[in-house]
């Protein structure tokens, strides 16, 4: 045993809560307790002291034996839970289609599935040729490939267009480092070529053996080379298309929509560049569509010898709809097609042959609009307050159906296409609950208006069991993200059926810094602003106490990511309000992160939190940076999960977050470090074994409230 670890010893463990009176209190059961080895970090002559900078020493054997103890002493504290975190998984498993099948898509002659097969966690990707009463081919079977790997992720499948060769990229360590391979579709062959360190996506040019792939920088995992490979060649002669310098950017190719043009985007927070070639000239050079304007960003489309820009160009904070010539393509030759609008967000944009759709965001709500060529357009109808749509796989220029998607917080997802000349719909599928309990009438959703800090009105949905008086009694679990501009739409969940019928109200707070309420949105919530959307989530809190939908000993807070740097900055500042918080994955060491370029991520994110190496921004992350703000005080009960192999944010972040809050908070209530040892930022990779997951979260929560089956 190491010096730093404190035994497992027994006795009554006094340190729970008080509502846990159920549980079998037969054992008392210590935390490990980090080493302390205190390191000076010095900037902008204010000095900080880290505890426990060591443990993002991922190599060091002592780490690792650390994380260890904190996921031994996790499985004993919560060893009571375990059966019923069993029922839970069961349960939520039993509500899902386990031989399931995609709606299939037509492209390029063939349709293409993905299936599920009862007992198996992973996808088959299949495609039949010409008709759906075709023999099916099996292009990848994920159960088999994954076998002998604790983790698989198949991702970036590029069919070329001679409907040959399929490009398709593999990891399997959970960095989203993959490495690309191609298949000849036709022999079943898999070629010996390996391109390593790759993001996983590729496209073909027109030759159908020209490859251009994204390559990783090995230290920061920025996507920062394209790459053109030749079939038949060794990949050391790879030509080298294209580098992105600037470290705030990361670069990606694709083949647009018609298959004209190959494109190559650089992209910051902020800016964005693109570069051009047609797919039939994979020998030529590149040519820039619009150099970098600071603050200027633009996407392409491309249909008929004209591009469609979506772009915030003079001042279209909401983004306007421009076009222009392919052969005039800099910025003086655009003109506006589809005008900025103050009260709508314009998210994305699909052309057809005869119909332009655009996917709108007003008030909070999705919006799908249609405008058939020399008609005006129109809205396909929605009337709930608590949905969302979005546009599906429509990669057939001369169609005249519309797929998308539709579901709400009590409406399963539902598959849909809609012909937009005679505007019949259909729906292909609807996701279907099993199990014979679920009816969505004996569910409630709603949407409420919090008031902030600054007389802001902040939207939450609601969802909760038919019935449930408002008495302040209720158990409720509080999601937000707020960050990215990211969007928290309104979604069905078979998983959450969990929750709602043991009593629980589930509410999504649409708090500033994302872009729920337009772009304004999420700028009102980011680098000197960012504190509005910590104030938020709290003062919805507040609200949903208030109007007694649950009170501070029922209310739960859950966050990942950036919406774990949520979740810490709001225990420090209001832990009264949460009787428990659950954080995925949390973004909590702001300052030491932002300041080390080295890590992934670091330097793309300063159009978001700001570049600490600037004063300004540097006092203003310190002033809430969750590790940095850690105080002797009460602190609500705490599950904080991580992967060992996430390369967003790094283990070290949560793990060196509860050694401190460990030493430092006055109250006996749970803390629990869970470190997935094989998994990354998106956790599990199995069907189901996510599911384990959410089963500790919830089993952690229902505990709380002494709710035991």
């Amino acid at each position: 045993m190491k010096k730093y670890l404190i035994p497992f010893c027994c006795s009554i463990f006094a340190t729970l809560n008080a509502q846990n009176s159920s549980k079998d209190m037969s054992q008392n059961i210590q935390p490990p307790v980090a080493k302390v080895i205190p390191k000076t970090l010095t900037k902008h002559k204010v000095k900080r002291v880290d505890n426990y900078y060591w443990l993002n020493e991922r190599e060091n054997p002592e780490v690792i034996e650390y994380l260890n103890q904190e996921n031994n002493y996790y499985n004993q504290a919560t060893a009571h839970t375990k059966e019923f975190q069993n029922t839970l998984f069961e349960e939520m498993k039993a509500r899902i289609k386990e031989d399931d099948n995609s709606v299939p898509y037509f492209y390029n002659g063939y349709y293409y599935i993905t299936r599920f097969e009862k007992g198996k966690d992973y996808p088959i990707y299949t495609r039949k040729k010409g008709s759906l009463d075709a023999p099916e081919q099996i292009m990848f079977d994920c159960n088999e490939m994954a076998k002998g790997h604790t983790y698989f992720k198949l991702g970036g499948l590029n069919i070329s267009e001679d409907n040959v060769w399929c490009a398709f990229g593999v990891d399997t360590v959970s960095r989203r480092e993959y490495t690309i391979q191609v298949k000849n579709l036709i022999t079943g062959e898999i070629l010996p070529l390996k391109l390593e360190k790759t993001t996983g996506g590729s496209t073909w040019a027109s030759d159908n053996k020209t490859l251009y792939y994204t390559r990783k920088d090995e230290v920061t995992l920025r996507s920062d080379k394209i790459y053109k490979h030749t079939l038949g060649t060794d990949v050391a002669k790879d030509v080298l298309v294209y580098f992105e310098e600037d470290d705030t950017f990361n670069t990606f190719i694709y083949k647009e929509k018609s298959k004209k043009y190959l494109i190559i985007g650089s992209e910051s927070t902020l800016t964005s560049e693109y570069r051009i070639l047609e797919s039939n000239k994979p020998d030529e050079e590149f040519r820039i569509f619009q150099k970098r304007t600071r603050g200027l960003e633009y996407s392409l489309s491309y249909f008929e010898g004209k591009f469609y820009i979506i772009t915030n160009k003079d001042k279209a904070t909401n983004f306007k709809v421009m076009i222009t010539d392919e052969d005039k393509t800099t910025k003086r030759y655009w003109k506006d097609f589809i005008a900025h609008r103050e009260d709508t967000l314009l998210e994305g944009l699909e052309i057809f042959k005869n119909f332009l759709v655009l996917e709108e965001r007003n008030n909070g709500l999705n919006k799908i609009w249609i405008k058939p060529t020399n008609q005006d357009g129109y809205y396909l109808p929605f009337n709930s307050e608590t949905y969302s749509a979005y546009l599906g796989t429509n990669p057939d220029f001369d169609s005249e159906i519309l797929r998308y998607g539709y579901q709400s917080l009590t409406t399963p997802s539902s598959v849909i296409d809609f012909n937009m000349r005679t505007k019949a719909q259909e729906i292909k599928k609807e996701q279907e609950v099993l199990g014979g309990q679920f009816n969505k009438e004996n569910y409630v959703e709603e949407r409420v208006w919090a008031t902030a800090t600054d007389g802001t009105k902040i939207p939450i949905s609601l969802v909760y069991k038919k019935g449930i008086k408002k008495e302040g009694n209720n158990p409720l679990l509080q999601y937000a993200y707020g960050s990215y501009g990211a969007s928290s739409d309104a979604y069905f969940s078979s998983i959450r059926l969990s929750l709602l019928d043991r009593g629980f109200i589930y509410a999504i707070a649409h708090i500033r810094g994302g872009e729920d309420l337009g772009r304004k949105w999420y700028e009102d919530g980011k680098l000197l602003k960012k504190k509005n959307t910590f104030t938020d989530f709290v003062d919805c809190s507040k609200f949903l106490i208030n109007e007694k939908y649950t009170s501070a000993k029922h209310l739960y807070a859950e966050g990942g990511s950036a919406g774990g740097l949520l979740m810490g900055v709001i225990i420090n500042t209001n832990p009264e309000l949460y009787n428990g918080v659950i954080a995925q994955v949390p973004f909590v060491d702001v300052v030491t992160t932002m300041l080390d370029d080295s890590i992934p991520l670091t330097t793309g994110e300063y159009d978001e939190w700001g570049n600490p190496n600037k004063k300004e921004y540097f006092d203003y992350m310190l002033s809430y940076s969750p590790l940095d703000n850690v105080k002797a005080q009460s602190y609500p009960n705490l599950y904080i999960s991580t992967g060992l192999h996430d390369s967003q944010v790094q283990y070290w972040e949560p793990a060196k977050w509860v050694a401190k809050l460990r030493a430092t908070k006055t109250d006996g209530k749970l803390l629990f470090l869970d470190t997935n040892m094989d998994a990354g930022h998106g956790g599990a990779s199995g069907r189901f074994e996510s599911l384990k997951e959410v089963a500790k979260e919830y089993s952690f929560i229902f505990d709380l409230e002494g709710i035991v089956k």
